[in-house]
């Protein structure tokens, strides 16, 4: 016996525990000490190369599956070496080395050929020529080659082969218009990951597929769920590298909508890190185009041309986000220019909707309310195709807003506060507050100031709260012109409270000096502490006497309480 071989087998024991408790690290080192040993089996070869992919080691995943590949060729299993050559294959694509993985792919077909029958290796095999008919723009192609994959799946009794195939169908429908058929493909396909009837290569792909697609036709409420999901199995997983960067990236979105900014810089960041550490780069562009929305709408302008520019060196299109920018900084026909650029070189659907919100957005401020309703048309067109909820509740605010540069307000306010209703629904603050703003124009054009005020109030404490500091600007400007806020963002009631809270008063004291409730009292006080930034009665004195916002209050001694 090889004196080694004991040792040999603890190695081989140690790893394949490692590797049932999902420490992959662990396994890793243990199968490589075996591997140096002695010769592993191809059981063992395959955990090694699946836990060298897990953990960010693309190259030794590469190496260790072509050494399994002519393991299995020299046992004689030629469906397993084929299924080893399109792993390979799908891995090397994944990377952009296309001549290898079409190499990969062929040595695949060349060794089913060999074989009799059918089986579960040629339903893989389907799998990247099904892609390539999507990315072709074939979907009817791609659909009838992923239906083949599910019916050898179903056949050979194979989950993994069902989940990715099912993916493929459910893009292919997607894009060919089949949204609800589409939808419901996607969710059948993550119902092996959430069984856990796949292996951890399969399950991160799938969760990472799925969500990619639900992000392409705006399925939020999906991607919200999936998101939190993956993001549970990779902390399960913490030595995990592979998938971990997607994960980060559509948490990062997710946050970005959801309203919490600070969050989504920091999933962004994190993100880019596993990227640099190997997991798969498909998405870091995205990790640059959130962070650099989240500095645009903060008013950072600056970060935000920074990081517009980093996801384009990605290949990342930075759009409509960098219009935006130049919108904001008041290089309207710029803005304009590139959001037309953008629209001719884009015939995806769910981008050419957020394109076209953009159009409609700076037609608006450039006074082009013609172009907004050319914009508005399509986009009405596309939401009739898409089936999308929250392509509808765009279209919904759009309406609004041209409906309003039509001086038509009554038919405005209708679809301004049911845009607003779905906002909140789908749990998107920034959104729902620029909805209130156009809802306070239309309530002012229609001369109800009480109403405007409370829109208006209400949409800069939410803008306020998130940091989304060029819109609290807007309004303060807005309302400074109305006469219903100081260029702080007060009503003039708020400053006679905020007079009295200067000077030492009680709630009490105030609410009698004001012949108002104590209630009332408290409610403009919150409203005082969000506008201004501000957490205690102290800080406010202090704020009203360091911006001067005392001159002309009339100063009444506190009453005895």
């Amino acid at each position: 016996m090889h004196p080694s071989r004991p040792h040999h087998h603890s190695f081989i024991a140690t790893g394949r525990e490692a590797f049932e408790n999902r420490s992959w690290r662990r396994a890793c080192e243990a199968f490589e000490s075996a591997r140096a040993a002695g010769a592993l089996e191809p059981g063992d070869l395959w955990r090694l190369a699946l836990a060298s992919f897990l953990t960010g080691r693309t190259a030794a995943f590469v190496e260790v599956s072509q050494e399994l590949h002519h393991a299995y060729r020299a046992l004689g299993d030629g469906r397993a070496a084929a299924r080893t050559a399109i792993w390979l294959g799908i891995h090397l694509d994944s990377r952009g080395d296309v001549a290898q993985s079409t190499g990969w792919f062929a040595r695949a077909q060349r060794l089913l050929e060999d074989e009799q029958g059918d089986c579960a290796e040629r339903g893989y095999l389907l799998l990247p020529t099904s892609r390539r008919r999507l990315m072709a723009g074939d979907h009817e192609g791609a659909c009838r080659l992923a239906a083949e994959a599910i019916a050898l799946a179903q056949r050979f009794d194979d989950p993994e082969l069902l989940a990715l195939a099912l993916y493929l169908e459910g893009c292919a429908l997607l894009r060919g218009g089949r949204i609800q058929e589409g939808l419901a493909r996607l969710d059948e396909a993550m119902i092996g990951v959430t069984a856990d009837e796949l292996s951890a290569l399969v399950t991160g792909l799938v969760y990472c597929s799925v969500l990619g697609a639900c992000r392409e036709v705006w399925a939020l409420r999906r991607v919200r769920e999936w998101t939190e999901r993956l993001a549970d199995w990779c902390a399960a997983q913490p030595e995990m590298v592979a998938y971990t960067g997607e994960c980060r990236v559509y948490g990062a979105e997710v946050r970005l909508h959801g309203g919490r900014w600070r969050d989504a810089v920091d999933e962004a960041r994190r993100a880019r890190e596993r990227f640099a550490r190997g997991s798969v780069p498909s998405a870091a562009g995205l990790a640059h185009y959130v962070e650099a929305e989240v500095r645009r709408l903060r008013g950072e302008y600056t970060a935000a041309e920074e990081g517009y520019r980093a996801a384009s060196e990605t290949g990342y299109v930075p759009q409509p986000g960098l219009a935006l920018l130049r919108l904001a900084q008041g290089e309207r026909e710029a803005a304009l220019a590139a959001v037309r650029r953008a629209l001719a070189e884009t015939s995806d659907r769910s981008r050419r909707a957020r394109l076209l919100a953009a159009r409609i957005e700076i037609a608006l401020e450039t006074n082009d309310v013609a172009d907004a309703h050319r914009a508005c048309d399509e986009m009405a067109e596309l939401a009739r195709s898409c089936a999308s909820d929250v392509i509808d509740t765009i279209l919904a605010q759009q309406r609004g807003a041209i409906a309003l540069a039509d001086g038509n307000a009554s038919e405005a306010l209708t679809q301004l506060r049911a845009a607003w209703r779905e906002w909140r629904s789908f749990d998107a603050p920034y959104d729902a507050a620029r909805t209130r703003v156009l809802l306070g124009r239309a309530c002012r054009a229609l001369g109800d100031d009480d109403g405007a005020t409370l829109e208006l109030q209400a949409a800069r404490a939410e803008f306020a709260r998130l940091g989304a500091r060029p819109d609290v600007a807007r309004i303060d400007a807005m309302s400074c012109r109305q006469g219903t806020l100081d260029r702080h963002g007060l009503t003039p009631r708020e400053r006679e409270v905020l007079a009295l809270v200067a000077t030492g008063r009680t709630n009490r004291s105030i609410a009698t000096a004001l012949s108002i409730s104590e209630k009332t009292v408290a409610r403009h006080l919150a409203n005082i502490f969000t506008k201004l930034g501000l957490s205690s009665r102290a800080a406010a004195t202090a704020y009203a006497y360091e911006h001067h916002l005392l001159e002309g209050q009339t100063r009444r001694p506190a009453p005895r309480e």
